[in-house]
């Protein structure tokens, strides 16, 4: 299967008690599907991963699998712990998913040797595509392009979501997707396929335009530009969920460590709803 389009990382729903909320969860995948994405990311960093079981993940994916309608459904099954990542991946592989995003290990630093040994024993796993996920500001190690380029000759590796900005470029062996809202249009024209995405749970129509209106890419990235830095006034997903949120879609809260945006946050979040007329009157 060839990964692209707009990929949409997907909040989790949780309840007024912190647990998952499916029947929210089944409301945002439609509306997702609805409105503009071609496939949904579920369980990465914007669905808070760190903080969900791995029976919630299991849930979460089973959900997204009977409501894609085909659309393809990429599970976030990576962790810092190459056993528990591998366990993940076979258990997104049996429950159906269409491939597996797999974030560089964090908080233990392996070196370059290890990372190719977790992402071959993690790869091995499944017969799915294994997307990598390389993300320095969350992981601290950042794979070179080189290394990247490396990682594709492994057999199922087959493009990586690039969520840095310095060195972006094409890799051989990997569909580039973009990793960040604001670099969606900079991967296209460097011939990426598409991105894995925040914002799209808002504006996935006038994203998905900028794939099938080329010539008005860059328009379209600059209509959009002040929604995608007001929704980096804080750490995702809490500025994404609190967006949701005022939109109209009930996505609950958030899981400790990760808390509610301020006044200050919501203020500049909801101020960029209203300009793009997304903000829900009530």
């Amino acid at each position: 299967m060839k990964l692209g389009g707009i990929l949409t990382a997907m909040v989790t729903p949780f309840d007024r008690d912190g647990g998952l909320d499916e029947d929210a969860t089944v409301r945002l995948i439609r509306h997702l599907l609805g409105s503009g994405s071609d496939g949904l990311v579920v369980a990465g960093s914007t669905g808070e991963a760190a903080t969900l079981t791995d029976e919630e993940k299991a849930r979460l994916w089973q959900l997204a699998v009977d409501e894609s309608g085909g659309a393809p459904v990429i599970a976030g099954t990576g962790t810092y712990d190459t056993r528990h990542s591998a366990e993940l991946t076979a258990r997104a592989t049996e429950i159906g998913v269409d491939a597996v995003l797999v974030v560089t290990p964090y908080y233990n630093k392996p070196n370059r040797r290890g990372l190719v040994a977790h992402f071959e024993a993690v790869a091995a796993a499944t017969d799915r595509p294994v997307i990598l996920y390389n993300i320095p500001s969350r992981c601290v190690v950042d794979m070179p392009n080189d290394l990247l380029a490396e990682l594709a000759q492994i057999e199922n590796v087959s493009a990586v979501k690039q969520a840095r900005y310095e060195d972006l470029e094409p890799i051989d062996g990997l569909d580039l997707l973009a990793g960040n809202d604001d670099t969606l249009a900079r991967v296209l024209d460097m011939g990426g396929p598409g991105g894995i995405l925040v914002a799209s749970q808002l504006v996935g129509s006038e994203m998905r335009r900028m794939i099938d209106e080329p010539e008005r890419r860059q328009e379209i990235h600059d209509s959009l530009s002040d929604l995608f830095e007001a929704l980096t006034v804080t750490t995702n997903p809490i500025p994404i969920k609190a967006a949701l949120n005022m939109a109209g879609h009930e996505v609950g809260g958030l899981r400790l460590p990760l808390v509610e945006a301020s006044d200050d946050e919501a203020a500049v979040i909801r101020a960029a709803l209203e300009r793009h007329g997304i903000l829900a009157r009530v």
